[in-house]
């Protein structure tokens, strides 16, 4: 508190400068604090079957929708080859009677990564849940 002598009397005052500095630590401890919100999309992987495993049901495997793009981007549907700008509307066809919306993109390896986001871009906006993607590895089945 500072008192100001001379004409006018003791004038009280409060001195907000180390309030500041106790406010500016205290933003920087709650920045550590909370790490940044990370981005991203949800893949999901599907795994292999593990060894001695009975075969899968064909009912699933024929209900199973993937969508692969090779390295000319041709975009197939359970090798249906289909054009990228009909992808949407022959996907909401496809998923319009199901009640799990799931479907497997697979990617060649010389592919931008932009090209599969396109891929995911449509099926999202066509109301598909879980997206999968499908690497050499699981197609091995290692």
């Amino acid at each position: 508190m500072a008192i100001a002598v001379g004409g006018g009397g003791p004038k009280a005052d409060i001195n907000v400068t180390p309030l500041i500095d106790v406010l500016l630590v205290l933003i920087i401890i709650f920045m550590v604090i909370n790490p940044p919100i990370q981005r991203g999309l949800d893949a999901q992987i599907p795994q292999p079957p593990p060894p001695g495993a009975p075969p899968p049901d064909p009912d699933i495997i024929n209900r199973t929708i993937v969508v692969s793009i090779d390295r000319d981007r041709a975009v197939k549907i359970n090798q249906e080859s289909i054009d990228k700008r009909m992808l949407g509307d022959r996907l909401a066809e496809i998923f319009k009677t199901r009640n799990e919306r799931t479907m497997f993109i697979q990617g060649d390896t010389e592919l931008q990564f932009n090209d599969v986001a396109d891929v995911i871009d449509i099926a999202r906006g066509v109301g598909v849940d879980k997206i999968g993607l499908i690497t050499e590895k699981i197609q091995a089945g290692k």
